[in-house]
């Protein structure tokens, strides 16, 4: 075994060492129910060895049960918030981004690529049927390797080198996955804001799976339904991420309690989570949590009126000023600013996959992102938008990283329309429209289409200044607002231009950090949407990647992933970094806004510093939301 494992080793087993097990105290909120015999008392719900919090020894107090959080998304689909926000996974990160055992028991690992998961004995899904390895086997071998569940085979995240894992169940209680060589980024997998399951509630599911339920009955549930045949059924109903089936059975800290669809959705605490604080009560210490669907636009204002207990998506910087004003105003809540965990607040992406062809060469051509680069005035930018309190320059690791190195901040991302002119000059593209735009190859004037969610006024504001600039080097800036879900699709399929969106989630790495995401591995990083479907499909669809640079970072990926020296993998980041730096496939125009937080004066626990991150970290999810109580807990809901 390496140093590297055993520190892992001995770390994972400080970080799950037993806190003697407390009395169990029952909520309130399910009296009624242990007393009419509809639930067991809270003692034979818990696992024989839940998870002791000793909330004193975190820096935190001990809270009481009781209330409901108010908090407003403007989707119906961001219901699935609640799974990131409870951040309930078989592998979690703390406050200080360690990883550590949250639903397992326990965790061995083996050279890297033999994962050994201990279950908690006595744990249960929110309906009370036992969760043991039998939901990990079901998974395993009636979705992920049924061919009709999973057309395209098995995920490419059980696939380590070309190989298959293989994985067994020696008990009710273990689970075993291996692969013949190292799997570095398993662990990290599991504790994602979007977590890999590779389980499911097998009780539940089995009643739309074809081969465990009558083909009569199945053809009823398919026609009630109204699909085609059961294996769409049975993908409608297992929605562990999307949480929006009611009846699915879960292990997150609350349950969707909605029956209908409406612009309020309400979720009720999970009588079996497997957590509880060192003097007993089982967490979450908070009832209900409430969400309301509203319009992006109203988020603030609502916010500003005191209708939020807890707020953070939907609002941004500009948004601190009109929050402020609620304070004063004694709307009951407190504003914080955390510090932002994304490697960029406003990235613009030029599709190197685009499906023009004339465009798709001019975008390949490095001269020509560069040159985008230097025509961007990022101080103006700042000042008009943030008050100068961002960070400007490209996109790269924030300063708190290792990795950070003040050359990627600034390579060709200092405003230069002089030598923007000369790149663009040096790549024949000379002629010019009456009105000053320069032409393409084939004639047409380039017009830059950037294509946005139209979801933060700051970035409209700021293409809005990158369009006066880019009129001097004879680039038309054309802004397209369209819905997320629109504006992903276009990308996938190559046929936007560009796109605006947040830099890489993570820009704070570590040397245990996985670098997949800087290389064309997914197709969520918009400059490169068919590299990643190449990748996440094993060719099956997309297009491999055909320029030497994006080439280079998926060799350096894979020794990543086959090395475990540190050092190694420090120059591994730091020549990623580069290439990306140079090659400025994701145009960053500033970083390290604050993130304004916006929190009840009644709740308590949530910290007054901290990262808003998606991945790592979850966004609220990391601080652990199931500890966040109300002074003076009352109960809005009637049960």
């Amino acid at each position: 075994m390496s140093r590297a494992f055993a520190i892992f080793l001995l770390t994972l087993l400080a970080l799950t060492a037993r806190a003697e097990q407390p009395a169990m105290v029952e909520s309130s909120f399910w009296q009624s129910e242990v007393k009419n015999g509809i639930l067991p008392p809270v003692t034979q719900r818990m696992p024989t060895e839940p998870l002791v919090v000793d909330l004193e020894a975190k820096g935190r107090s001990f809270g009481e049960h009781g209330g409901t959080l108010r908090t407003l998304v403007s989707r119906s689909k961001d219901v699935r918030q609640m799974v990131v926000y409870g951040y309930a996974r078989l592998m979690g990160y703390d406050q200080n981004y360690e990883l550590y055992p949250d639903i397992l028991r326990d965790i061995e690992v083996e050279e890297g690529r033999k994962f050994t998961l201990h279950l908690r004995k006595g744990h249960r899904w929110s309906d009370g049927h036992p969760f043991t390895s039998a939901d990990f086997e079901y998974y395993w071998k009636h979705v992920a390797l049924n061919e009709e569940l999973s057309p395209a085979g098995p995920p490419q995240n059980l696939i380590v080198d070309g190989v298959l894992a293989e994985m067994s169940f020696p008990d009710a209680h273990t689970v075993v996955i291996e692969w013949p060589t190292p799997n570095p980024q398993f662990l990290q997998l599991l504790a994602q804001a979007s977590p890999f399951f590779i389980y499911r509630p097998a009780h539940y599911l089995k009643q739309f799976h074809a081969e465990f339920t009558d083909a009569k009955t199945l053809r009823r549930k398919i026609k009630k339904a109204r699909v085609r045949a059961w294996a769409p059924l049975h993908n409608d109903r297992d929605n562990m991420f999307k949480f929006d089936n009611p009846d699915l059975p879960t292990l997150q800290p609350w349950m969707n309690a909605s029956g209908t669809k409406s612009s309020r959705h309400v979720f009720v605490r999970n009588p079996y989570y497997h957590r509880v604080d060192a003097r007993g009560l089982q967490l979450p210490y908070i009832d209900v949590v409430e969400m309301t669907i509203v319009g992006g636009g109203l988020i603030a204002a609502k916010a500003n009126a005191g209708e939020v207990d807890l707020q953070a998506r939907g609002l941004d910087f500009p948004d601190i000023s009109i929050l402020k004003k609620g304070e004063t105003d004694g709307a009951g809540y407190r504003t914080l600013l955390w510090a932002n965990g994304a490697a960029n607040q406003i990235a613009i992406y030029p599709n190197l996959n685009f499906a023009d062809p004339v465009w798709r060469e001019v975008i390949r051509d490095v001269r020509f992102r560069r040159a985008l680069s230097m025509g961007i005035d990022r101080r103006m930018i700042n000042r008009a938008l943030y008050f100068g309190l961002a960070k400007e320059g490209g996109m790269t690791a924030l300063a708190k990283s290792p990795f950070f190195d003040p050359a990627n901040l600034f390579k060709w991302s200092i405003y230069y329309p002089a030598k923007s002119n000369a790149l663009l000059d040096e790549m024949g593209l000379t002629e010019r429209t009456p009105d000053g735009i320069r032409k393409l190859p084939d004639g047409r004037p380039m017009e830059f289409v950037i294509e946005t969610a139209g979801e933060r006024q700051e970035v409209e504001n700021a293409l809005a200044i990158v369009t006066d600039t880019w009129r001097e080097i004879g680039i038309k800036l054309v802004m397209r607002p369209l819905d997320r879900d629109i504006l992903r699709n276009r990308v996938y399929s190559g046929l936007s231009m560009s796109a605006v969106w947040f830099g890489w989630d993570n820009g704070l790495p570590q040397t245990y950090t996985p670098p997949e995401y800087l290389a064309p591995t997914h197709q969520e990083f918009f400059a490169w949407p068919k590299w990643g479907q190449y990748y996440q499909t094993g060719g099956e669809v997309g297009e491999a990647p055909d320029m030497p640079a994006a080439k280079r970072l998926m060799q350096l990926s894979w020794e990543w992933d086959h090395t475990e020296d540190t050092d190694a993998r420090a120059r591994i980041w730091r020549e990623m970094l580069a290439i990306h730096a140079e090659n400025q496939f994701g145009i960053g125009i500033l970083a390290e806004a604050p993130q304004p937080i916006v929190v009840s004066n009644r709740l308590r626990n949530v910290p007054e510093q901290a990262k808003w991150a998606w991945d790592p970290g979850a966004h609220f999810g990391i601080h652990r939301v199931d500890e966040f109580y109300y002074d003076e807990p009352f109960q809005q809901l009637t049960q």
